[in-house]
């Protein structure tokens, strides 16, 4: 018996290597594409500009494939942490929904767990576990309640992005391809750890921003923290950064999370204010969401705002990013931690 593939989550050239295969009118890619990515259908069947032939053709061997969140957690604030199923059997995801006034901004995932062990991570803990497809990844959005809300996506959540870089960039060419979603780059910020050849590639060939998670401008310290600075050290990150034009359209950020102690003295300001210089950039400081069996203790306020203020007078721009969820697991991987360890539990069963 074969298993029927997903159409939900192929690229334009994808369909029409689809539909080449099935001997289907050329024409019949572009008409696929409208019905899942503009009419946001469910089922081939609805495809009714399509002929009866073809619709029999393609349900032989694909389906759409979206899939509903499993389950959601509310927080107080607004924020919404959707948890999603995977192709892996037994797997899930989790999408952050955040409203803000007149924002709403989607925080995707883009793989099951991770393999870059940071030591703040709750994700990291669960280890690497796979690859979302482009269809995983963008059935984030799609599937979204809010969906008509959104204004922004981020992809911040599980997984490192530039790790799963073809599946990455399928997602933003469906996002932000005519044929496709048509959303504005504009619109979408990736981030990374900085892994170079994946970066600059991402670079090439997309005109979304890029975020990249800096949390300290001193090799050791970050080797402490990101065993990632071991293959990548983040003067090479920025390096390559700087040799790139990213022109008046496209933004660079540094996320920054801040940890008691560890990166938020005076000699951390004016390390970063040097490493960062001739890049026109927005530093986002980040407050430590505690997740269990860690070291780390988050920055008091009062010393977040002293640092934004100390980076501020030299001349950087700087944000510090509302906390927001956490009464509902708001750190990355908490809640798919949760339904992992209960999935584990209902098995040993």
């Amino acid at each position: 018996m074969t298993t029927k593939q997903n159409l939900y989550g192929l690229t334009l050239n994808q369909l029409k290597e689809v539909v080449n295969e099935l001997g289907l009118p050329k024409f019949t890619a572009s008409q696929i594409a409208d019905w899942l990515y503009r009419k946001h259908v469910v089922s081939i069947d609805e495809m009714t500009n399509l002929s009866i032939k073809a619709r029999q053709l393609l349900d032989e061997k694909y389906f759409v494939g979206l899939i509903a969140p499993s389950q959601v957690q509310a927080s107080k604030d607004g924020t919404k942490k959707y948890l999603y199923p995977t192709s892996q059997a037994g797997k899930f995801i989790e999408a952050a929904y955040i409203p803000d006034k007149n924002r709403g901004t989607l925080c995707v995932s883009s793989q099951i767990g991770c393999k870059m062990g940071c030591l703040f991570c709750m994700t990291g803990k669960q280890g690497f576990q796979g690859n979302l497809t482009a269809g995983e990844i963008v059935n984030q959005i799609q599937s979204l309640p809010e969906f008509e809300k959104l204004t922004n996506i981020v992809y911040m959540g599980m997984g490192e992005p530039l790790d799963n870089v073809d599946a990455v960039l399928n997602s933003l060419e469906i996002l932000t391809a005519p044929w496709g979603y048509g959303w504005s780059p504009k619109r979408i910020t990736v981030s990374t750890i900085g892994i170079i050849p994946a970066m600059l590639t991402f670079l090439e060939k997309s005109k979304a921003h890029l975020a990249v998670s800096l949390h300290t401008p001193f090799d050791e310290e970050r080797r402490n923290l990101m065993p990632i600075q071991n293959v990548y050290p983040i003067s090479k990150v920025i390096s390559e950064i700087k040799k790139w034009d990213m022109g008046k359209q496209r933004r660079v950020s540094f996320e920054y999370i801040m940890f008691k102690g560890v990166n938020d003295t005076p000699k951390h300001v004016k390390e970063m204010v040097r490493l960062l210089s001739g890049i026109r950039c927005r530093i986002n400081l980040i407050r430590f969401h505690p997740i269990p069996d860690t070291v780390l203790e988050g920055t008091p306020d009062e010393d977040i705002i002293a640092f934004q203020n100390a980076l501020k007078a030299r001349g950087m721009t700087v944000t510090i990013r509302a906390s927001r969820g956490e009464d509902i697991f708001a750190a990355c991987g908490m809640l798919s931690t949760k339904a992992l360890v209960k999935k584990s539990e209902e098995l040993d069963y």
